[in-house]
């Protein structure tokens, strides 16, 4: 049952959420609009007559103003009709039905690799700071955050799926049709995404632990005898929580930003590919829909977030 203290961060979060929504699709609108080329000429025809254009344009309402353009956008958005796809005539909300399931699957997969590989790591380099292990993971966390994330998919393409076969290069099964054959097809990519996870998180969880670890407070609970071990799980993680809890929530939203380009060099059809094949071929409804579809996970993930710091340190929600 939701507290008053949780009902006050959900108002409070909804709330900020509403401009937020509002800047990120109007930027997304206009740069649309931008972008050279135009989508009745694609529509009509390449041979097309002038009219036709002009009756294309009509029909979908290109020819309006841009800011009533958005602002019709916005209404029916409101209500739930993310308008239909100029190139197919597909509901976008039915094509976000479609492909989000298999973004959100690659998604979590890579950051529960990241917190299964990344927390272990850290633990370890923060218990034996400026250590060669300490400085191994160090090393490894500087590399993971500072290739970037296409080029280590390339790189596994090549290597794990072309060279050695182990895995397919390219295509997807939803988790909804076969889950094994889903995790199977995702490994790569999922790797892929969570090469910088696994760094970012080993880093700051060594950073935060290391500064707990060599406190004053913790020097006298040595001093009174407790073991290394129970220091490290009874006092070290537990203070260092709400400092993981926010590079967790972080990592979701970088992952779900990178995703874009890891579907892309593996074909996958889920809201990254789509959104780019999308404005390729400006179809502004579609490239419309998932942003929006985006900005709220963001959200929502930052609004779970929240409600979980109040659990974890009761004194943030008093702030």
């Amino acid at each position: 049952m939701l507290t008053k203290v949780h009902r006050r961060i959900i108002v409070n979060r909804l709330l900020q959420s509403i401009p937020v929504l509002i800047l990120a699709t109007f930027m997304v609108f206009t740069l649309m609009k931008l972008l050279p080329g135009d989508v009745a000429i694609t529509l009509a025809g390449e041979n097309a007559t002038q009219e036709r254009i002009e009756e294309i344009r009509t029909l979908y309402g290109l020819d309006r103003p841009f800011i009533v353009q958005y602002l019709s956008w916005l209404g029916h958005a409101v209500t739930g009709d993310l308008s239909n796809s100029l190139l197919s005539g597909e509901a976008v909300l039915e094509t976000v039905k479609r492909v989000f399931p298999n973004t959100l699957f690659i998604v979590l997969y890579a950051v529960v690799v990241s917190i299964l590989v990344g927390v272990p790591l850290g633990i370890l380099a923060a218990s034996r700071p400026r250590s060669r292990l300490d400085g191994f993971v160090m090393t490894l966390s500087s590399i993971g955050i500072a290739l970037p994330n296409f080029w280590i998919a390339m790189i596994f393409v090549a290597t794990f799926a072309l060279n050695r076969m182990w895995f397919p290069a390219t295509g997807f099964v939803s988790p909804l049709d076969n889950i094994w054959q889903a995790i199977w097809y995702s490994t790569l990519p999922a790797l892929a995404l969570a090469s910088s996870g696994i760094a970012e998180v080993s880093r700051q969880l060594r950073s935060s632990l290391t500064e707990i670890l060599s406190s004053q407070y913790v020097r006298t609970l040595h001093a009174k005898g407790l073991s290394p071990a129970v220091i490290l799980w009874k006092h070290g993680l537990r203070n260092v929580s709400v400092n993981l809890l926010t590079v967790i929530s972080l990592l979701i939203n970088r992952t779900l930003a990178a995703t874009v380009v890891v579907e892309v060099v593996f074909a996958i059809p889920g809201m990254g590919n789509s959104i780019v094949n999308a404005a390729l071929q400006r179809d502004f409804p579609v490239v419309q829909g998932i942003v929006l579809v985006m900005v709220v996970t963001v959200i929502l993930v930052n609004l779970v977030t929240d409600m979980l710091y109040s659990v974890l340190d009761p004194r943030i929600s008093q702030k």
